[in-house]
């Protein structure tokens, strides 16, 4: 009877797992002081006119009548959502009043069947 040699240990047995670095409960600190954004030197001045900037642009025209702002300074004095906002407030209270009519007459919208009932109770 011959001895059984025993089994080599392979190199990927031997190696022992790498050690995990500590796991830190803090994030890195963000930037100590928020850096102000920088657009660099403005190629326009503040009292430019709108029409002569938005000469090709129509319809940034009628904003800018609508808003009554005839100058960048104007303009800048509004927010993108303000600009937004304001526009938008005389569709949506052109679409209620139209949605209102229809129920007086017993029709309705696409889809808003639950509207002209509800109206027509009142």
């Amino acid at each position: 009877m011959s001895k059984k040699k025993p089994a080599k240990k392979t190199a990927k047995a031997t190696k022992k797992p790498a050690a995990k670095k500590p796991v830190s409960k803090h994030k890195p600190a963000a930037k100590k002081a928020a850096k102000k954004i920088s657009l660099g030197r403005p190629t326009v001045t503040a009292e430019e006119k709108l029409f002569m900037l938005f000469h090709e642009d129509y319809e940034a025209r009628q904003v800018f009548e609508f808003l009554r702002a005839e100058t960048v300074g104007d303009l800048e004095q509004h927010s993108a959502q303000d600009i937004i906002h304001r526009l938008s407030r005389p569709i949506r209270e052109t679409v209620e009043r139209i949605r209102q009519k229809l129920a007086d007459r017993n029709r309705c919208l696409a889809g808003d069947e639950q509207f002209a009932a509800e109206h027509k109770h009142e």
